[in-house]
């Protein structure tokens, strides 16, 4: 069992990160010995937010961002903006949002992803043979409560789980940095554990 104010393992412990939500506590974090790096890119704009419906693959029938695997080579934000052209069609001055860890239980690797933001881009919003771009519906309050933080519009009933917990907070631009593992009951993954912390402005 782990303390609400201790970061969990995966996260990088030297951030600065003040407590936002948890679930599972009574349960212990999966081990793992791997980490693969992905990154997801999210346009933030007028109050409305683009996501992503996966037409095929891992996530299929789920809406996300746009994003994948960081290629040899490659840094976090190269691949992020590489797969958001690749995977809608426009460029975008992304930055960075956030940092996720993810683990399912019983798999040797771990995935560490890394989360942008861009509240403008450039060319024409264009469906790819993997993702067909939505436009949904994100005004949130101004001043940030986590308690009253609400997005009306988004399709979270088809999204991970734990996405209902971090988006309201790329989207009213607060950086986050959490861990969500994961039980697989047939094809669901379903949350066994979870931690989210806010970065503290101090």
């Amino acid at each position: 069992m782990s303390s609400r104010t201790e970061i969990p393992p995966g996260i990088n412990q030297t951030e600065r990160l003040v407590f936002y939500a948890s679930g599972g506590d009574e349960n212990e974090w999966f081990p793992y010995t791997k980490i693969k790096y992905y990154t997801n890119a999210f346009i933030v704009q007028d109050g409305k937010i683009l996501l992503g419906y996966k037409k095929r693959g891992f996530g299929m029938g789920k809406y996300n961002g746009f994003g994948g695997k960081v290629e040899p080579g490659e840094t976090p934000l190269e691949a992020a903006t590489r797969e958001l052209e690749e995977e809608a069609g426009v460029k975008a001055s992304l930055e960075h949002a956030g940092s996720l860890f993810f683990l399912s239980e019983g798999a040797e690797w771990a995935f560490q992803i890394e989360i942008y933001r861009a509240e403008s881009y450039q060319g024409v919003v264009t469906e790819s043979d993997e993702m067909r771009p939505e436009w949904f519906s994100a005004s949130p309050q101004s001043d940030f409560d986590p308690a009253e933080l609400q997005v009306p519009g988004i399709p979270f009933s088809k999204m991970w789980e734990t996405d209902e917990i971090w988006l309201p907070l790329l989207i009213a631009g607060k950086k986050f940095a959490g861990r969500a593992d994961f039980t697989q009951q047939g094809d669901t993954f379903k949350p066994y554990k979870w931690w989210y912390g806010v970065h503290s402005n101090e």
